[in-house]
């Protein structure tokens, strides 16, 4: 069994949700939320800006930790038991490029009705439903805004 450990976030302008959409060679892989393997040398945090801003090309502020996720799939070799530690994020504007590399084609802010069904697995529209309700807290309790609550 191999373990491995990601970082990402629910980033959020306005009120709207990042997504990414993922097509390899042609193939449909889904919208999803951006994350990414943690590197050597960095905290949970450094990887989820940094997986962010390659991933969307957005600029972020980390609002509040919002948990993690575990799943498990199959590759060829082994079976990978994976951890994805998730914070809830706010963008400074609309603005985001998809990471042609990692076979990104689209990214765009959704509405959070929209965002949850264009999601393709189920542990992210878990993650979302989680975030969201924080971002709703904060924003009554005006404490969208402050980083690092």
């Amino acid at each position: 069994m191999i373990e491995a450990t990601s970082c990402g976030g629910v980033v959020i302008f306005r009120g709207k949700i990042l997504l990414l959409y993922k097509n390899y060679k042609n193939k449909y892989e889904g919208w999803v939320l951006p994350k990414g393997t943690v590197e050597q040398g960095e905290d949970f945090k450094e990887t989820a800006l940094r997986e962010v801003l390659e991933e969307a090309s957005a600029k972020v502020s980390i609002m509040k930790y919002i948990g993690k996720s575990e799943y498990t799939f199959t590759v060829p070799e082994d079976v990978v038991e994976k951890e994805v530690h998730w914070y809830l994020m706010m963008a400074d504007s609309y603005y985001s490029k998809p990471q042609r590399e990692e076979y990104f084609i689209d990214s765009g802010f959704y509405k959070y009705h929209e965002a949850y069904h264009l999601l393709k697995f189920h542990n992210e529209k878990q993650i979302l439903e989680k975030a969201y309700h924080e971002y709703l807290e904060m924003k009554k309790n005006n404490t969208w805004g402050i980083p690092g609550k």
